[in-house]
């Protein structure tokens, strides 16, 4: 997967988390890579580590690139259950999702840690997803600028200027992801938007629009068309939707 002048070239990333055993991933597949076609956007999936190489294997298309979920902070060591950056590239993966706030929330990651491990990938060449996103009791107070502000600082904004524009965001609206609550296509791109020009006040507008910025707050068919139509969406990471095929193929022509 070329890194090079992407151009903002729209995204969509199925993020599987620890659903689907290896069955279920490979009928997926057999449904949705026939299906693709080149819709001038790039089509990522994350499955549990355990079977990437085998789906790896499987797919014998080239409009599906496969990533990890996770990878460690540290480069190599005792530290059982763990995979490295560098473990993940000599297998042939090319893309990571890091500061998921679901390891934020359940495994304690830190901006720190969260820091350290978009150093690993971008040290190995792997392409990060990075996400940012406020949970209700920010948003309730209105706060949510400040708090993203603090991730993107103390995590991303260490990154040279030639670094950064290989990475990927996702803003994660915590609240509206498996609550029944919904983010407006408003409010989407009003974060959207903030993050952008975050990014163009620490480095410049130039950098900052050509960076992706990916939604991943309960995006489903009934709603993509509205999200992705937002200026600063660049596409979306797709949780539950995402296991379905059906629902993930609609999701990618609604884009």
């Amino acid at each position: 997967m070329s890194k090079q002048n992407l151009s903002r070239r729209k995204i969509v990333a199925a993020n599987w988390k620890m659903n689907l055993d290896i069955d279920e991933a490979a009928e997926w597949l057999g449904e949705v890579g026939p299906a693709l076609k080149d819709d001038d956007c790039d089509v990522f999936v994350f499955p549990s580590s355990v079977m990437i190489g085998d789906l790896m294997d499987m797919y014998e298309g080239d409009m599906l690139v496969f990533g990890a979920q996770n990878c460690s902070h540290k480069d190599s060591g005792a530290y059982t259950g763990e995979v490295s950056a560098k473990q993940l590239a000599s297998v042939g993966i090319e893309l990571v999702i890091l500061g998921h706030s679901e390891c934020r929330e359940h495994f304690g990651e830190t901006n720190e840690i969260i820091k350290q491990k978009l150093q690993q990938a971008v040290q190995n060449e792997l392409m990060p997803i990075f996400c940012c996103g406020e949970p209700l009791e920010v948003r309730n107070k209105n706060e949510q600028k400040n708090y993203v502000k603090q991730q993107l600082e103390e995590s991303l904004f260490g990154f040279s200027a030639a670094a950064i524009t290989d990475i990927i965001i996702a803003y994660e609206p915590i609240w509206a992801i498996g609550t029944g609550l919904n983010a407006t296509p408003e409010q989407a791109q009003e974060m959207h938007a903030f993050i952008r020009a975050e990014i163009a006040a620490k480095y410049s507008n130039e950098i900052a629009q050509q960076i992706r910025i990916l939604y991943g707050g309960s995006c489903k068919p009934t709603n993509a068309k509205e999200l992705f139509a937002c200026a600063d969406v660049d596409g979306g990471l797709i949780g539950g939707a995402s296991l379905n095929p059906k629902d993930f193929l609609a999701i990618i022509r609604a884009l």
